[in-house]
């Protein structure tokens, strides 16, 4: 079974890895899982097999013999790994064509293909702080939550780009509310899953250890777990981060909400490196996107490896299908 409509995937700073990964999934995935790339095709490397199309219900058909490209010119080439200013505004335009085209329905999710935020703030003055940011804008939403996820493992830290000192002032009960909240959402809604178990970590070692190494777990993560369990959420926690995530561990709960960027991230890039996928939840639509960046240093050079880009279009389409399962009325056909 397939969504409705193909996923729409971004060319990212088109002189990093994403057009050349488009390529190597599009080898990969065939018309088995239907998607097209919006780009300057100019930016594909040398001699790849791709096709134009006019509308993205032509990516089905297209996608059995060649890469489709929903095309949108860029005004300079592509160097590999050396991203040009004057293509900045090009990336933003992408991205916001894939929303559009999300939000009417002619596709069933976007994939993001990676960018570089110097690059978009050097040659259009990108003002938000990354790419999640600018499609909470896009969305007309105020806050989005970053997954990450592999076959094994579901990790959402609360705090995310910032130094570790900071994390304390950071988090709040207000925000660690609000990201098990869209969390326990999304996993209903896009995941499938009827009554989410969510396992809350602690901030400081031992998780707190009673208050011996640090009070946030007694003033404010613990509060927040006792209000949402009270409300019917399948929550626990805190616990202590060093033991969540072994075999045992990791079978007892759906996702690990961390409280902050390495407490969530090592575990699964250990687990899985190649495979990861970032989420966006909290968004009316969905967004998966590779779990890395635009590798400059190894664009063009053939050897990136699309397994993070795979993983990322097939959970895109799974996500697409609980959707559609959900909106669907018991008994018809989809």
């Amino acid at each position: 079974m397939t969504p409705r409509a193909p996923i729409a995937m971004t060319c990212g700073d088109p002189s990093g890895v994403g057009p050349e990964l488009a390529l190597a999934a599009w080898r990969q995935l065939g018309a088995r899982l239907p998607f097209f790339l919006i780009g300057d095709p100019a930016h594909l490397p040398v001699g790849a097999l791709w096709s134009e199309i006019h509308d993205p219900s032509e990516a089905l058909s297209v996608s059995t013999r060649a890469l489709p490209v929903l095309r949108h010119d860029f005004p300079a080439p592509a160097l590999p790994g050396r991203p040009d200013p004057a293509n900045a505004q090009g990336v933003i335009d992408v991205i916001a064509r894939a929303v559009d085209l999300v939000q009417s329905g002619a596709a069933s999710a976007v994939c993001t293909g990676p960018i570089h935020k110097k690059a978009l703030m050097d040659g259009a003055g990108f003002a938000h702080p990354g790419h999640t940011e600018y499609l909470a804008a896009l969305a007309g939403v105020d806050r989005v939550v970053m997954m990450l996820a592999c076959d094994t493992l579901r990790v959402v830290p609360v705090t995310i780009h910032i130094a570790l000192a900071d994390v304390p002032g950071a988090l709040t009960a207000e925000l660690l509310r609000d990201t098990l909240r869209i969390t326990h959402a999304a996993l209903i809604r896009d995941f499938g899953i009827e009554v989410p178990r969510i396992a809350v970590a602690g901030l400081n070692p031992h998780a707190g250890e009673g208050g011996a190494m640090g009070g946030e777990e007694i003033a404010l993560i613990a509060p927040v777990v006792a209000a949402l369990r009270a409300e019917g959420m399948a929550v626990s926690g805190p616990a202590s981060a060093d033991t969540m995530f072994h075999d045992q561990a990791r079978a007892g709960y759906d996702v690990a909400v961390c409280m902050y960027h390495d407490q969530a991230l090592i575990p699964i890039k250990t687990l899985d490196f190649s495979g990861g996928v970032n989420v966006t939840l909290g968004l009316p639509f969905i967004r998966t996107s590779p779990d890395h960046g635009t590798a400059f240093d190894i664009a063009g050079k053939g050897v990136a490896d699309p397994s993070s880009l795979v993983a990322a279009l097939r959970m895109a389409e799974r996500m697409a299908l609980a959707r559609a399962a959900q909106s669907t009325p018991a008994g018809a056909s989809r």
